[in-house]
């Protein structure tokens, strides 16, 4: 079992306000840093190394060429951060060593895909149901839509 880290800083939630492992990918939505109004949707696959970045409404990024662009940068960082640097390894299936492998730049290098493009639609609408879960009141009675959280 991976010990969670305890976080060297708070996360900047106004850059990357989402990112989780699920699915074989570290995804994630990133802040734009032109347009308050716009948002990346991010990913590195765990099975492929591919990664891709796009607008939510699936406009690619203008910064995605061979190597991953600053939001992806971003994704990882606050990912490294969030979950320590040994359980994005180990999620991801990179071949660096956690001893080793601090920051986010460490982990980058082992990469070895490039980009793929697809839909934003599945890790958009899993941000906007995190975001709906996270502005319910405060209460003690059962939430339905969260008793797949229930044993």
């Amino acid at each position: 079992m991976i010990k969670p880290p305890s976080l060297a800083r708070p996360r900047k939630v106004e850059k990357v306000p989402f990112v989780e492992l699920y699915a074989g990918r570290l995804q994630g939505v990133v802040s734009s840093g032109s347009d308050i109004e716009r948002v990346y949707v991010s990913f590195f696959d765990g099975s492929s190394g591919n990664f891709n970045c796009s607008t939510n409404n699936n406009r690619p990024c203008g910064g995605l060429r061979s190597s991953p662009c600053k939001h992806l940068q971003a994704l990882m960082g606050e990912a490294v951060l969030q979950f320590g640097a040994p359980r994005v390894i180990a999620y991801l299936g990179l071949g660096a060593d956690p001893a080793s492998a601090k920051g986010p730049g460490d982990l980058l290098r082992f990469i070895k895909g490039g980009p793929q493009r697809e839909e934003a639609g599945m890790v958009f609408s899993r941000f906007l149901t995190y975001l709906h879960h996270v502005s319910l009141p405060s209460t003690t009675a059962p939430i339905p839509e969260m008793n797949w959280f229930v044993r």
